[in-house]
């Protein structure tokens, strides 16, 4: 862990346009970056709401200086109406990853695409809308059981995204969402700084042994609460379970080096590798595909060209309709007529045939006929 104070200010001012989000440690003077990402979020069950015009802000990993510590999700009173609240998140920067704390606003922004669960499904809240002044609550997110709340609805929430666990926005197994059109729009807009109550919460918690990553492995005895600073009593759940097996800060910090530093640096270094691989495969399985493909198409053309090339027939049978078309429909006789045709030249034989059969010559001779009337 580093801490980076007001030196850094300047650094800040620009990352604060790029990453669309205020960190929650400017507010303080203070930005934060660590070298390996957070544990997985824990799975837990969302208290009951304790009061009309309370919103619900998920828990988080924060980290101070005994490392990771887990922030309770809890309900929170509204600044004012008309604000909704947009969750913090961690985010790979390239050499370390940030802390993009949460703000109020009129509409949610960009959260680095993580499943905080009840509302927070990565893009967006689905828990409730505000509507001239009064807070409508989804019943099918939010526990609102132990209130008495006549401003309600019921609509089913479908998650498009992989279901998961993960805490944090790029770097090795980081969820990769970017800000879409709507968060960066929300990004321009007028933000308000967590209520002195959120801060209250995070500060108990990094206090609270049992809050430690180092101490529980994932899975924290006060996963949520009622209320903002109420680390006992009925209000208080604890998880159910790690939301992935816990990994030791040595080890983190290793595998971190090895995937998240110099090799790749500004593209999330895992992903674009696994991405640029798998691109490869489908480039290596494509490139032979359409010369065989091609090969197929062509084989038939080849043999449909040669085909007409190698019958005659179509031709002997276009000049047996010219020349006898009454005979078309008899297709056996066509070689006889080919057989005459071939035996045109000898035609002009006939006439001595027929000269030999008529005997024109005699005739003249019938005069010498005549000469035995001269005898």
């Amino acid at each position: 862990m580093r801490f980076n104070h007001s030196v850094r200010l300047s650094v800040i001012g620009a990352l604060l346009a790029l990453m669309l989000v205020v960190p929650v440690s400017s507010f303080a003077g203070v930005f934060i970056s660590v070298g390996f990402g957070p544990p997985a979020l824990p799975v837990y069950v969302q208290p009951p709401c304790p009061a009309v015009g309370y919103i619900w802000t998920p828990g988080y990993w924060a980290y101070g200086p005994n490392g990771y510590y887990w922030v309770p999700g809890t309900w929170v009173p509204a600044p004012q109406p008309g604000l909704l609240w947009t969750p913090g998140y961690w985010g790979w920067g390239g050499s370390a990853f940030f802390w993009h704390a949460g703000y109020w606003g009129p509409t949610i922004g960009f959260y680095g695409g993580i499943n905080y669960g009840y509302g927070y499904g990565g893009v967006g809240y689905q828990g409730g809308y505000w509507r001239n002044g009064g807070f409508y609550y989804n019943r099918s997110v939010n526990n609102i059981s132990s209130v008495h709340v006549t401003n309600v609805y019921n609509t089913t929430v479908v998650n498009n995204v992989t279901v998961n666990h993960v805490s944090y926005n790029g770097g090795q197994g980081g969820i990769q969402a970017r800000p879409t059109t709507a968060e960066q729009t929300a990004a321009r807009q007028t933000h308000y700084a967590p209520t002195t109550l959120q801060a209250r919460q995070e500060t108990m918690a990094a206090s609270n042994r049992q809050l430690w990553a180092s101490e529980n492995h994932g899975r924290p005895a006060i996963a949520a609460t009622s209320k903002p600073g109420e680390f006992s009593g009925r209000g208080v759940v604890a998880a159910k379970a790690a939301g992935a097996p816990y990994k030791a800060p040595a080890e983190r910090a290793t595998e971190a080096k090895a995937n998240n530093t110099v090799p790749r640096p500004g593209n999330n270094a895992p992903r674009p590798g696994t991405t640029n691989s798998s691109m490869a495969t489908t480039h290596n399985n494509s490139v032979p595909r359409p010369p065989q493909n091609v090969g197929k198409t062509a084989s038939p053309r080849i043999e449909n060209t040669a085909r007409p090339a190698a019958v005659p027939r179509p031709t002997n049978s276009a000049s047996e309709n010219m020349s006898r078309p009454g005979n078309v429909p008899r297709p056996e006789t066509a070689p006889k007529p080919s057989a005459q045709h071939a035996s045109a030249p000898p035609r002009p034989q006939n006439p001595p045939r027929t000269q030999a059969e008529s005997r024109p010559a005699p005739r003249p001779e019938t005069r010498e006929e005549g000469h035995p009337k001269e005898r």
